[in-house]
């Protein structure tokens, strides 16, 4: 079985839309998909972004906030069936912008991944295709993003890079675009 799955992508290239089809669709009978969001309401613009979010889930979904220790997020929350992690890129901002330590926090992520016996479908960003940021705070958080990504599509099982709303399977299993979902 496919512990971990891993979807990256660019801006509003359908990454979110797969990755939730792809938690319900690893469900078991009378199972609920579990998001972890990583997203901090920091502004109006986001919370109206996180709230767009939740209204495509549906009612279906529970819902656990984890800015910071995702680690701990995924442990604490292993054995109640499939979780969602949207997403690696923001929860990168917020250790940043936190001044902690990521080299810590992503060794205890991939610790923590190994450990999963439920299945973990994580969305990221796919930053480092575009020009070279002009400041070195943006160029900071490029490598760091590019860094995180190699090392969690190592620990992955599945890796899809998403472009137009269409999965590019990278390592393992294929996934199967998503249906627009209401």
């Amino acid at each position: 079985m496919t512990r971990i799955t891993l979807i990256t992508g660019g801006a509003r290239s359908g990454k979110s839309r797969l990755a939730e089809a792809e938690a319900r669709a690893l469900c078991r009978a009378h199972q609920r998909p579990l998001y972890i969001a990583t997203a901090e309401p920091g502004d109006a613009e986001m919370a109206a972004r996180i709230a767009t979010h939740r209204a495509r889930r549906g009612p279906e979904w529970d819902d656990l906030h984890a800015p910071l220790d995702l680690a701990a997020a995924l442990d604490g929350s292993d054995g109640r069936g499939p979780r969602l992690v949207d997403c690696l890129t923001l929860w990168l901002s917020n250790l940043m912008l936190g001044g902690h330590d990521i080299d810590a926090a992503t060794g205890a992520l991939l610790e923590a991944l190994s450990r999963q016996r439920d299945p973990v479908v994580i969305v990221t960003n796919e930053v480092g295709l575009g020009i070279v940021p002009d400041n070195a705070l943006a160029r900071a958080f490029r490598d760091a993003a590019g860094f995180l990504n190699q090392r969690v599509a190592g620990a992955a099982d599945r890796v899809a890079l998403v472009a137009c709303g269409l999965p590019l399977s990278l390592k393992g299993a294929p996934l199967t675009p998503a249906k627009e979902h209401p």
